[in-house]
C-alpha cells in the first residue's frame, strides 16, 4: 500500500520545560521528531511524509531534520491536535491508499509496528496501536478520593501510530464539524462514532508518549542504545 504518513508535532512541550517546542527537544543525538520520521521512512511502502508543527516554526523544524529522510511538506498545526491532522491530511498527495497518523512525541515507534499496522489494513479499515491496561483503575469523586474502582478487563490504552484506508479517514474529516475537530482526542475515535470498525495491534515494546523530564531521561537511555549515527 501507498502509504502517506503524518507526523503531528505541533505541541508546545510546557511541561518537559526545555523552552521549545516538544518536537524539536534533543534526544540521544537527534531531535525527538527525528526518530520517527527516520523509523517511517524505513517502512514498507510510506510514499510521503507530512510533519504538523508550531505555526511559524517551519523552517526551524526543517532545519532541525537537516540532511535526513526526505519530506513531502511541513505545514502549520491548529488549534487543536485534531486540526493539525486535518491539516496534514490537505497537504499528502491524494493517491495514497493508506494514511497514518503518529504522535512525534511517541519517539519509540519501529518500522515494524509501522509495518504491520499497515498489513492490518486488509482486514480493517483501521488499525492502532495500544496495550491492556495493567493498573487497577480508579475513579476520583470531584473531593479527590476514590469513588469506585473499574472494571479493567478488555480495557486498551489507545496510542499511536494510527493508521486507516486513506478513502476513510478523508470521509472522516470531511464529516466532522468545529466541535469535534475541537474535542476529540484521536482520529480512532472519530471514525468509531461512525461505526468504523477499527482493530487493535500491542506493539509489544515501549511506545509511551514523552510528557515530563523523567519520560525524556527514561527515552534518552533507550533511544540511546539504539542510535546509529
Amino acid at each position: 500500500m501507498r502509504t502517506g504518513v503524518i507526523i503531528v508535532a505541533a505541541g508546545s512541550g510546557e511541561r518537559l520545560g526545555a523552552g521549545v517546542p516538544k518536537a524539536l527537544v534533543p534526544v540521544a543525538g537527534w531531535p525527538l521528531v527525528a526518530w520517527s520520521v527516520r523509523a517511517v521512512q524505513a517502512a514498507t511502502g510510506v510514499s510521503a511524509i507530512v510533519i504538523a508543527c508550531p505555526p511559524g516554526l517551519e523552517a526551524q523544524m526543517a532545519a532541525a531534520l537537516g540532511s535526513g529522510p526526505p519530506v513531502q511538506a511541513i505545514v502549520p498545526g491548529g488549534s487543536s491536535r485534531q486540526r493539525s491532522v486535518a491539516n496534514g491530511i490537505a497537504a499528502l498527495p491524494g493517491d495514497v491508499e493508506a494514511i497514518l497518523v503518529h504522535d512525534a512525541a511517541r519517539p519509540l515507534i519501529t518500522p515494524d509496528l509501522v509495518d504491520r499496522l499497515t498489513a492490518g489494513l486488509a482486514s480493517s479499515d483501521a488499525v492502532i496501536a495500544a496495550a491492556p491496561v495493567a493498573d487497577t483503575l480508579k475513579r476520583a469523586g470531584t473531593d479527590g478520593r476514590v469513588q469506585a474502582t473499574l472494571e479493567r478487563s478488555g480495557i486498551w490504552g489507545a496510542q499511536t501510530p494510527q493508521v486507516f484506508r486513506a478513502g476513510v479517514l478523508r470521509a472522516v474529516f470531511a464529516e466532522a464539524d468545529e466541535d469535534e475537530l475541537d474535542a476529540a482526542t484521536d482520529c480512532a475515535g472519530m471514525a468509531e462514532r461512525r461505526g468504523i470498525g477499527v482493530a487493535l495491534l500491542d506493539p509489544g515494546t515501549p511506545n509511551f508518549k514523552v510528557t515530563t523530564p523523567a519520560d525524556l531521561r527514561l527515552a534518552e537511555v533507550l533511544l540511546g542504545a539504539v542510535h546509529i549515527a
